[in-house]
């Protein structure tokens, strides 16, 4: 018979563990990109990484901190995981992964851990290697600089709100929230136009390693909407990104937004697999 155990990794398993994370580089781009830039010490990569072994090898990963997002994670490993974070207690703000293992892993928890305030069980995971050629990019997108951080803040307290349904100011006064953007912005991934002093679109590499990068926090404030401000500013970021990030770019969204769906087909973007998150 398998013999199989979970455990806590160590510093000493990051290139096991890496070996994991790089087999799927688009849809573990999240996590690798922490791993990478952490290590697997706890405190720096804001949580734990639980491995699942079988017969001795190290199979499938979990990343526990602000999410639970299970990694090339079969059904044995995802009834693992469940029961450490069983065990463990409720200290995510949501469970975010591929949807096959992530459905599994909530219904095992929902008993325990519901009820969730939101779940998403389909959000079509988009990727390109390539920006189309019909969409001209936004020549006024560009990188925010660092003095510019008060002038994006409110856009992205607005984009958070808009798409996560809380204020990402509540709790500790969004102080986690702003040094988060001001990370992005640092690291040259954060993105705007801004006309008059205000931002029209906004949108961020919020992960990227040397196999693979993912945009997130796509905004158009809401007075722009309608106009294409997404296509063109998009295909910018794309533009960059493709440039200097990675050679693939990707990103998940829900699959009732059908508009910005269709923005990103047009951009480029083709739908390969499926996300779910559980928002608590």
């Amino acid at each position: 018979m398998t013999q199989t155990t979970t455990r806590v990794l160590e510093p000493s398993d990051l290139g096991a563990a890496l070996a994991i994370l790089e087999s799927e580089p688009v849809a573990n781009a999240f996590v690798t990109s922490r791993v990478q830039v952490a290590g697997l010490d706890p405190w720096r990569l804001g949580g734990e990484m639980w491995g699942w072994y079988a017969d001795g090898r190290l199979r499938s990963l979990c990343y526990a901190g602000a999410n639970l997002v299970p990694i090339c994670a079969g059904p044995e490993a995802v009834r693992a995981f469940a029961d450490r974070a069983r065990r463990a207690g409720r200290r995510c703000s949501s469970i975010v992964g591929p949807a096959e293992p992530t459905a599994l892993l909530w219904r095992l928890l929902e008993p325990g851990w519901g009820p969730a305030r939101e779940v998403r069980a389909n959000q079509p995971l988009m990727v390109t290697e390539s920006p189309s050629v019909d969409v001209t990019p936004d020549p006024l997108v560009r990188r925010i600089r660092k003095d510019e951080t008060e002038v994006l803040m409110p856009a992205c307290v607005a984009m958070f709100t808009e798409e996560v349904g809380i204020s990402p100011l509540a709790g500790d006064g969004g102080l986690l929230y702003q040094a988060r953007v001001a990370e992005l912005i640092g690291a040259g991934r954060s993105f705007a136009r801004i006309d008059d002093g205000k931002v029209v679109f906004k949108a961020e590499i919020g992960a990227a390693t040397t196999q693979a990068c993912q945009i997130q926090g796509v905004w158009v404030a809401p007075e722009h909407r309608g106009k294409g401000l997404s296509e063109t500013g998009m295909a910018a970021v794309l533009r960059y990104a493709l440039a200097d990030v990675a050679p693939v770019v990707s990103l998940y969204v829900n699959d009732y937004n059908t508009p910005a769906r269709k923005a990103y087909r047009r951009v480029g973007f083709r739908e390969t697999g499926t996300f779910m998150s559980v928002l608590f």
